[in-house]
């Protein structure tokens, strides 16, 4: 019954005109299929026969609807008697059949296509025919090699793959990009990018958002990161590629997300950070050699030692000489003073100052660094910690230092078998503390004041 009828009027169709059938609603969706489809009845003759097909092959559904298989106008002659048994062939098979041959375009070439065929069923169970569904093989192909190709980034890739969506949320990942993550692959999807990562997430953002709006960068950007777990937090390098993801179906691109690819390479960029800082401390250290060599006076070599020593690696420094001369290993006798042989400013920028000491000892109280590193005999690292300005204000001018300093490393002054005093290099708030890799180059520093400053000893009566 048609829509007119069942809501009571009988005016909208005319006397003469049929009912519609649902006919033109099943060629409209023929039509807008993307693969080609035919169908036979059981005779074999062609009865449907969509627009895909007429792309593919030239031939209109009104030369082809009507003809007995394809032999002669759509396969060759020879080819047309097998072509049609293994069509006809599903008829009586389950599920789907796929084969691959050579159909007859309408202007006498040939294309290799894939095909699926399965029976069609009447009212009654029987078979009533077969419908055949056909595309390109190398589309074909394309297609099953963009889907293997997806599969394995996101099943065997060894980097990190992830389907970032529009609102810059995780929707697949791939089981490397996950333990990256530190959290399992479900774990990850649809949480914000800042729940996952402490630093870097404004960057790698950026980025993402960058690409829905213009397209992948023409290189791989380096992102550092600081990964969320439960652990703590782990800081990391990745190498980081970018694509766009556009709809295929849409008249006009639709962005989809960004697959964000990356790699780990945290080792590397740290190997080549190192080895960067090692290149310029050792030139640094032949630069300072070369200037101290042509000092007349060999405190003044040893504050060139401390000014080239500075550059990027600490922002003020101090050098602290044993009162009395120096201390022999065991033969210590009650506390050691040291006394202020040179310093950095801690105003303005400049050389160090070996001037404007009285030879006063150096109100250093029990327990500080510097002491600590003469009874040692070692290299001794401090830190305020996580304490507020006041706080660390306080911690920095209560060891006689620089206002601003937060992190303090103290070496000892050594030359032959004797101790001479203590060299403090202090970094302030915007910097890190002193690691382990700091310590050699500091000592190595020190050697250089120790030598100087015991020339000086030598030298001082005579000059």
């Amino acid at each position: 019954m048609s829509a007119s009828r069942r809501s009571g009027t009988t005016d909208e169709l005319g006397p003469d005109e049929p009912e519609r059938d649902g006919s033109d609603l099943l060629a409209a969706l023929l039509d807008g299929m993307d693969a080609a489809l035919c169908a036979f009845d059981a005779d074999g003759v062609l009865t449907h026969w969509n627009r895909e097909a007429e792309r593919i092959l030239g031939w209109t559904a009104a030369e082809a609807v009507g003809r007995h298989g394809f032999a002669g106008w759509a396969v060759r002659s020879a080819d047309a008697e097998e072509v049609e048994a293994r069509l006809l062939s599903a008829m009586h098979a389950p599920g789907r059949q796929v084969h691959e041959f050579a159909l007859l375009t309408k202007d006498g070439g040939r294309v290799l296509v894939r095909t699926q065929s399965a029976a069609v069923r009447g009212p009654d169970g029987k078979p009533a025919g077969v419908y055949c569904a056909f595309s390109e093989v190398h589309t074909q192909i394309d297609l099953e090699r963009s889907i293997a190709l997806s599969e394995a980034l996101f099943e065997d890739a060894s980097w990190g793959v992830v389907l970032v969506d529009a609102d810059l949320r995780p929707a697949v990942v791939n089981a490397h990009a996950a333990r990256a993550l530190g959290l399992g692959r479900t774990a990850v999807l649809g949480r914000p990018l800042g729940e996952l990562l402490a630093q870097g997430v404004e960057e790698l953002e950026s980025a993402l958002t960058h690409v829905l709006a213009e397209g992948a960068p023409p290189a791989p950007a380096e992102i550092w990161v600081s990964v969320r777990t439960p652990d703590g937090e782990r800081r990391r390098c990745w190498r980081c590629g970018f694509v766009r993801l556009s709809s295929p179906l849409a008249e006009e691109p639709v962005p989809l997300g960004v697959g964000w690819l990356f790699q780990d390479v945290t080792e590397a960029k740290q190997g080549e950070q190192e080895a960067s800082l090692l290149r310029f401390r050792t030139s640094q250290l032949h630069r300072a050699a070369r200037a101290a060599a042509e000092c007349e006076d060999p405190v003044e070599a040893a504050t060139v030692h401390l000014d080239f020593a500075l550059a990027g690696f600490a922002d003020h420094a101090l050098i602290d000489r044993v009162a009395g001369g120096a201390v022999v290993d065991g033969e210590v006798e009650g506390p050691v003073r040291l006394v202020r042989v040179a310093a950095t400013p801690s105003g303005d920028p400049g050389p160090s100052l070996s001037a404007g000491y009285a030879g006063l000892p150096v109100r250093y109280a029990e327990g500080h660094p510097a002491l600590q590193c003469v009874a040692r005999i070692g290299t001794v690292r401090a830190s305020v910690g996580a304490v507020g300005a006041e706080q660390s204000r306080a911690w920095a001018l209560a060891r006689r230092w620089p206002e601003d300093a937060v992190h303090a490393l103290c070496a000892v002054l050594r030359s032959r078998g004797r101790t001479l005093g203590v060299v403090t290099f202090l970094r302030g708030s915007g910097r890190h503390a002193f690691e382990r890799s700091d310590t050699a180059y500091a000592e190595d520093v020190a050697g250089r004041i120790a030598t100087a400053l015991d020339l000086a000893e030598l030298v001082g009566p005579n000059r």
